[in-house]
Parts: C-alpha cells; sequence; structure tokens
C-alpha cells in the first residue's frame, strides 16, 4: 500500500484504534470539560461516519461472495446503520443537553461489538479469500484520504 498499512485490514483494525483511543479520551473527561466533550465526540462521529462509508462502498462489496460472509456483512451494515442513527443525534446535540453522556457511551459500546466481530470472523475469512487485500487496502485509502481532505 502507499502508506503505512500492508493491506485492508490493517487500514480497518487501525481505525478502530483511533476510535477506541477516542472513546478513552471522552471517558477521561470532566463533566465541566464541555467544550472538550463536544470536540471529542464529533471527531469520533467524524472518524466512523468516514469509516463506515469506506467500508460499505469498497470492503463490504469486495467480501460480497466469500464463503461465510453474506451474514456477517448484512449484520454489519445493520450495525452501521444503528451506529449512524446515533451519530446523528449527537451531532445536533449539545454536550450539555440531556443524555448526551450516555449516548456517547452506548455509540462507544456498539462500536465495540462490531469490532470485535469485524476482527474476528469477518477477518479470519478475508484472510481465507482470493480477494487482493492489498489493492482493495490502497483503494480505501485513496477514498479515505480524498474524505478527510474534504472535512
Amino acid at each position: 500500500m502507499q502508506d503505512q498499512y500492508k493491506d485492508a485490514l490493517e487500514l480497518i483494525e487501525a481505525d478502530h484504534k483511533k476510535v477506541k483511543s477516542l472513546f478513552k479520551e471522552f471517558e477521561s473527561l470532566t463533566d465541566r470539560s464541555k467544550v472538550s466533550k463536544k470536540r471529542v465526540a464529533d471527531q469520533i462521529c467524524q472518524e466512523l461516519t468516514i469509516h463506515a462509508e469506506m467500508e460499505e462502498m469498497i470492503f463490504y462489496p469486495a467480501m460480497r461472495g466469500v464463503p461465510g460472509m453474506e451474514d456477517l456483512l448484512d449484520e454489519a451494515l445493520v450495525e452501521h446503520s444503528s451506529a449512524k442513527d446515533l451519530i446523528s443525534q449527537l451531532m445536533g446535540m449539545d454536550p450539555e443537553g440531556e443524555l448526551y453522556d450516555a449516548k456517547v457511551k452506548v455509540l462507544q459500546e456498539m462500536i465495540e461489538h462490531h469490532v470485535e466481530e469485524e476482527e474476528g470472523d469477518m477477518f479470519a475469512k478475508a484472510k481465507k479469500s482470493k480477494v487482493d487485500l492489498e489493492a482493495l487496502g490502497d483503494e480505501m485509502e485513496a477514498f479515505k484520504s480524498k474524505k478527510m481532505a474534504s472535512v
């Protein structure tokens, strides 16, 4: 790949780690740091939005047809939809709003579950597939770079 990732799975995993660290940062903030909470939550939402779009447009379609992958992909799409709903709510909220922290926490739990499934079953099947994960990673990285530059 053109950057620091060997293939599509490494790129996805790096995104997962980044968001995990942002959730940890959010958890460490106090109630008095509303501006910081909003900044970190917005960054989480932005990262997740671009990541989900990248997976939905490039990674998941490339995985269709891989034996045993259909149900995992369908479930991942439903999980993405639920996360997008929460992201939309958070983006329109004030960090002092009722349930703001709770919604961030629920989003975190949803993402942790999603990551476990992706990095477990889905990655194992992807590694055994005939899909060129390096080429796929290049395409995903180019997509992500373009999206991040337009934010």
